[in-house]
């Protein structure tokens, strides 16, 4: 299943913006996605909108998603229209249950706070879904984030992996697949695996808060940088490259020795038709 048409493009290009976060972080975001043409490029009125952030475990931002970008994302995305906002999630194994590293992290009261339903996936009903994966046949993916018309937004956060190199757009998706499944997709080809992953759901936006980042270990600790961006784009390889070259650009013991497009996840991503091919696809925008 190809991506669907990304309307964030100028001149044949994919866009992805840059934006230095301020002390207002919500309008640091909406200044992120107006870079690229504006919410109102993708959601439109009473659309609804299904949110996954990155709770991957109980540990601070940015090994998980801070609350409160979740929030100011949540208002914006009604701002635009959307008539119901669901944030879905389900934490890595070690952490399990789900719903105890949200109420600790303080998404669960988030969510009360920004009217926003919460889905918990550790009971999901789980749908088999075939792909034309290389390493990755078919892939059991939450039933909830294949709602029928919703619009999808991923909350990625900044920071390196030490299984798969590094944890950003791409890698999101691995917290949609049944637990079993995840347990053998790190087993060999994690890198190829995660790209054949990101052929069964496609989400319509991303927004990527780097305000700090791991730029050793991860995904739940390392060595913590703070580039003080947030990212945007509707290209989860554009997006991501552009997040690698942030990671690179600090001085540390880590496995991100190659060009940002040799990288697995990268190369295989943009052999499966999931984005931009090279940086000739894509423009950067930053204010």
């Amino acid at each position: 299943m190809l991506p669907k048409e990304n309307p964030f493009t100028k001149d044949g290009k994919v866009l992805v913006s840059k934006v230095e976060a301020t002390s207002n972080l919500k309008e640091s975001v909406k200044k992120a996605v107006q870079l690229i043409g504006g919410f109102e490029k993708t959601i439109s009125p009473e659309d609804k909108v299904i949110v996954k952030p990155n709770f991957n475990s109980d540990d601070p931002f940015p090994a998980s998603s801070d609350p409160e970008f979740v929030k100011a994302t949540v208002s914006l995305l009604y701002e635009a229209g959307a008539s119901k906002v669901t944030i879905i999630e389900s934490s890595g194994l070690p952490w399990l249950p789900t719903k105890r590293v949200l109420e600790k992290m303080g998404m669960v009261e988030a969510a009360e706070e920004c009217n926003a339903e919460l889905k918990i996936l550790d009971e999901a009903d789980w749908v088999d879904i075939e792909i034309k994966g290389e390493r990755w046949k078919k892939a059991s993916i939450a039933k909830d984030v294949l709602e029928k018309d919703a619009k999808l937004v991923w909350l990625p956060c900044m920071k390196t992996h030490k299984w798969a190199r590094f944890s950003l757009s791409l890698k999101l998706a691995v917290g949609l697949l049944k637990f079993g499944q995840r347990r053998r997709l790190h087993m060999l080809h994690l890198e190829e695996k995660i790209a054949d992953l990101n052929l069964a759901v496609h989400p319509d936006l991303i927004i990527m808060d780097g305000r700090k980042c791991f730029v050793t270990g991860g995904p739940a600790n390392g060595q913590m940088e703070e580039p003080n961006l947030i990212l945007a784009s509707g290209d989860r390889i554009a997006i991501d490259v552009e997040a690698l070259k942030v990671l690179k650009s600090y001085k540390a013991k880590n496995r991100l020795d190659k060009d940002v497009w040799e990288f697995s996840q990268i190369k295989h991503a943009v052999e499966l038709g999931l984005g931009v091919k090279n940086e000739n696809d894509m423009q950067v925008v930053k204010r």
